[in-house]
């Protein structure tokens, strides 16, 4: 026989594990007998023992009623079960809610004990209806004589003011009343729900203010004193008066409590509040980064998270109290917690400036650095973690923070982030950022290839006086052996050597040997790589050769042509395993490198050294090549094929390119950007003899439809042919039709709704049934409304740029810049000032984002222009991180293509072609041709 208490209960579960279901169905069905009972014990035993199921996953939804029966009962014991069951099982859907109205009015009616056990049931099953029918009777209770119910009151009210707000009028002051209660619990619970309201509408709690500015200086609970800072940290920012009357209190609070929950709240409010701003602030703000700073000492990593989550808000009114623990906030980089590493990340952000970038790319950097040199486990250690000594620890090898993949990519896009910033506005010294992205690329060990490749393509095509510098250091990296041998692990960064090769071959001018370098470019080993790295590669080689060629062509030395012919015939060798690459980019740029050095090798194998006494041209034979001469039969006394590569990429100079610049290229004359293109088309309009013809057709059976056609095909033909003669013999075409009147327009349209209903059945005729746009006639434009929208806000509003942050330290201002960068970008030749644009702004103002990339990388030969590349951009100052040392490794964007873009010419010839060729551009308003 089943026992009926609730202990019974829980020690068959215990004593069934094994057939748990069904010892469980057995009870159920039990309680289902039980709960049916007419005695009132018996019945809420069995919701109890339901209720405990409930916990467990078992629904109970078919006993509420019971459940309602037993709320009702009158002694207090038996009340209780049934609002506990109440408060687990009910929801807003529940039906029988509807029922306990009048149960809940008559028990806030009743002895306090009742009443306290209502007011707990009505927090937990309160519903829309329930908080309109009883508001009165809940406000009344705070005013009861007992302070324990006044609490549950206000307690209560948070609940019922959540589901129905429209009573908040009629309880403001009752709460308002609850502020001066005698009873200290009230006071405290009136606060704690006046916080939570004030979220919803802070302006409705202003009135407040004197009241809570009285508990803030005379109280002494901390719990509450941390209730009331909050508060205020809502309402300052729509009473900024509040700011200074609230300033000495909270700094007393800050310098002299012990409570590190009360401080933080105080410095948090502060910087909320706006309370660090102006020169009253400066004090409070020196206060509060000083509190702060001894949290980062603590050994507790909370204060330290919380102390770093409070520093970064402080950052951008007081960057210079923040530098001052610099070092501090940088040890913390390398922290084990990783939330701690990237609050830290975000306050060392937050920190740059010139005066510090360097320090801190450096310390950045050199946490990837250490983990190169992690020390292997000894023998004893290793064989202590498989036999441990009894009472002795296992030894674990020491896992570093930096070798997370996840965290080592975060650390390196940040490193990217900050030295773009602004267009590298914060960078002083740009042969030394160059060395610290290749120093990234060799150990960041993860997907930052792309970023670099973009940034060291951008610096080179920006900055000029970095540009021998960086074709120095692309050299050493392309003949680099273990990097290109790395290259094709996870994380090795091949797209590194992309840049490499472009800006040697952009800029080979600055290479000291060139055609030592072929051999590096062409090397077999390079098939490793990425295809698209291959083929600017290639094209990288035919740059370097034909720049070499035409400066040896300069100055011309029979001597050197066994030289030349040695480079021409090892780099014809070398292409050879190129030519059969299955990519087809590589396999068409190597196809036309291998036709042009067999030219040239045919042009130095005909080529005959001319004596001294026969030269004609002396020193301006290489300016007569290719230009105007005197003497048609001239010949150069140097191969002429040395100059046939470089004319075909070296004519004009790779610069930036403004924003600005497609939106800038005036419209030539008799260009109407406005006009068709192809002229729109009348529809055609049949004339009188032709609708007699159409007309007898479309009555025709379909039993003669063959025989009908050849008769008509036919006739058509005859009828072609004579007017073929008659316009042969006059000599002018037929006259044009006459205008269609109004009858001969609804005929039109009757017979092709005919034509059209006779097709419907015909299954080789699809037929559009979507409804035509109607059309207005010329003289209906007069009914068209016309709305006014001068009085609407724009589309778009221009993003608005936060100032840069003010210097941090007090330190000597930094050398002068000795590097000029092209932040704007050239311009065409010509340029007018484009039209504003909503939500476009020009020029770019400091802070907004840099500008788009270099091409898209189909044609990875010539960029499409040198663009401001951006790293990834600065990532917010608050991010949720989800980050685990285990955790995958997430993988960096696909690398961006580069397609070729053709130069403007100045000649007569290229003005015309540059008329002819046009170009379509979306922009807000529509499509632009240039």
């Amino acid at each position: 026989m089943w026992e009926r208490t609730l202990q019974d209960l829980i020690r068959g579960l215990r004593a069934n594990k094994k057939d748990e279901s069904k010892f469980i169905a057995q009870a159920v069905d039990e309680i289902r007998q039980e709960i049916k009972s007419k005695d009132m014990e018996i019945k809420a035993a069995a919701v109890l023992k339901l209720t405990y199921l409930h916990m467990m996953g078992y629904d109970m939804g078919w006993a509420s009623f019971h459940v309602v029966e037993v709320m009702s009962a009158p002694r207090i014991h038996l009340k209780t079960i049934g609002y506990l069951a109440a408060a687990e099982s009910f929801t807003e859907d529940t039906d029988v809610l509807m029922l306990t109205t009048n149960l809940l009015k008559k028990d806030l009616g009743s002895r306090p004990e009742e009443v306290a056990i209502a007011l707990n049931g009505l927090s937990h099953i309160v519903t829309p209806e329930l908080a309109r029918d009883l508001s009165p009777e809940l406000v009344a209770m705070l005013n009861h004589s007992r302070p324990h119910i006044r609490k549950r009151a206000v307690l209560a009210m948070y609940k019922v003011l959540t589901k129905y707000p429209e009573i908040l009028p009629q309880s403001m002051s009752r709460l308002q009343d609850k502020l001066d209660d005698s009873d200290p619990g009230v006071v405290a619970a009136t606060v704690n729900v006046l916080c939570e309201l004030s979220h919803r509408n802070p302006r409705d709690y202003l009135p407040l203010a004197p009241h809570l500015f009285h508990l803030l200086t005379t109280s002494s609970n901390n719990w509450m004193l941390i209730k009331i800072i909050k508060l205020f940290g809502t309402l300052t920012p729509y009473e900024p008066r509040l700011v200074k009357k609230l300033q000495p209190p909270i700094t007393d609070l800050i310098s002299t409590t012990a409570a590190i929950s009360l401080l933080y709240e105080c410095v948090r409010t502060c910087i909320i509040g706006g309370m660090l701003l102006g020169h009253s602030g400066n004090a409070l703000a020196r206060t509060c980064v000083t509190k702060l700073a001894g949290f980062l000492q603590d050994s507790d990593q909370n204060l330290k998270y919380i102390a770093l989550l409070a520093m970064v808000k402080i950052v951008p009114s007081h960057p210079e109290l923040v530098a001052e623990y610099q070092d501090m906030i940088l040890s913390s980089v390398n922290d084990e917690d990783i939330s701690i590493r990237m609050r830290a990340l975000d306050t060392v952000s937050a920190m740059v400036s010139r005066h510090n970038l360097q320090p801190i790319l450096q310390q950045l950097l050199s946490h990837l650095v250490k983990s190169e040199s992690v020390a292997l486990p000894s023998a004893s250690e290793v064989l202590s973690q498989f036999a441990p000594s009894p009472g002795a620890p296992i030894a674990r090898p020491a896992v570093l923070p930096s070798q997370s993949p996840a965290y080592r990519l975060t650390l390196a896009q940040r490193i990217l982030a900050l030295g773009s910033q602004d267009v590298y506005d914060n960078i002083t010294d740009f042969e030394w950022y160059i060395s610290v992205l290749v120093d990234l690329a060799y150990v960041a060990r993860v997907n930052v290839g792309a970023e670099i490749r973009e940034q060291l393509v951008d610096i080179a095509g920006r900055v000029r006086a970095a540009r021998r510098y960086a074709v120095q250091v692309m050299v050493k990296l392309l003949s680099d052996d273990s990097f290109l041998h790395n290259a094709s692990d996870e994380g090795g960064c091949p797209e590194v050597l992309w840049a490499a090769a472009w800006i040697c071959g952009e800029y080979c001018s600055e290479l000291a040997e060139p055609h030592k370098l072929l051999s590096y470019l062409l090397q077999p080993r390079i098939m490793t790589l990425p295809t698209e790295i291959i083929a600017v590669y290639l094209h990288a080689a035919m740059k370097v050769f034909g720049s070499w060629a035409a400066e040896l062509a300069d100055r011309w030395d029979d001597d050197d042509l066994p030289k030349v012919r040695g480079v021409v015939d090892d780099v014809l060798e070398r292409l050879s395993s190129f030519v059969t690459s299955p990519d087809i980019e590589v396999q068409e740029r190597a196809a036309e490198l291998l036709q042009l050095f067999t030219f040239v090798r045919a042009d130095l194998s005909t080529f005959k050294p001319q004596a001294r006494s026969e030269l004609m041209y002396g020193d301006s034979s290489a300016e007569t090549f290719g230009g105007p001469s005197s003497t048609p039969a001239a010949q150069p006394h140097f191969p002429k094929s040395l100059y046939l590569m470089k004319p075909l990429f070296g004519a004009y100079e790779l610069n930036a390119v403004a924003l600005t610049a497609q939106a800038s290229v005036p419209v030539p004359e008799g260009l109407d950007l406005e006009a068709w293109i192809v002229p729109m088309q009348e529809e055609p309009v049949l004339t009188q003899d032709a609708a007699a013809d159409e007309a007898p057709e479309g009555r025709k059976a379909k039993k003669g439809k063959k025989k009908d056609a050849g008769k008509t095909k036919r006739k058509g033909k005859g009828k072609a042919r004579e007017d073929e003669s008659g316009d042969e013999e006059g000599g002018h075409a037929p006259a044009p039709p006459s205008a269609e009147t109004a009858e001969e327009r609804a005929e039109r349209e009757r017979r092709k709704a005919e034509r059209l209903e006779r097709l419907r059945d015909d299954p080789y005729y699809l037929i559009d049934d979507r409804t035509a746009p109607a059309r207005l006639d010329a003289s209906d434009l007069d009914s068209i409304p016309v709305v006014k929208l001068d009085d609407l806000p724009p589309l778009f509003q221009a993003a608005t740029v936060s100032p840069r942050l003010p210097s941090l330290r007090s330190s000597p201002a930094p050398p002068a810049q000795t590097f000029v960068i092209d932040r704007t970008g050239e311009m065409p030749e010509g340029a007018r000032s484009p039209p504003p644009q909503p939500g476009v702004a020009s020029p770019r103002p400091s802070g907004s984002s840099p500008p788009a990339p270099y091409g898209d990388g189909s044609r990875a030969g010539t960029p499409l222009g040198v663009g401001a590349v951006t790293a990834a951009p600065l990532p917010s100052r608050f991010p949720t991180y989800d980050l685990d040392v285990d955790e995958p490794r997430p993988g960096t964007p696909e690398p961006i293509k580069v397609m070729r873009a053709k130069k403007k010419g100045s000649g007569s010839g290229s003005g015309k072609k540059e008329k002819r060729r046009t170009q379509t551009r979306p922009t807000d308003g529509g499509t632009t041709q240039t």
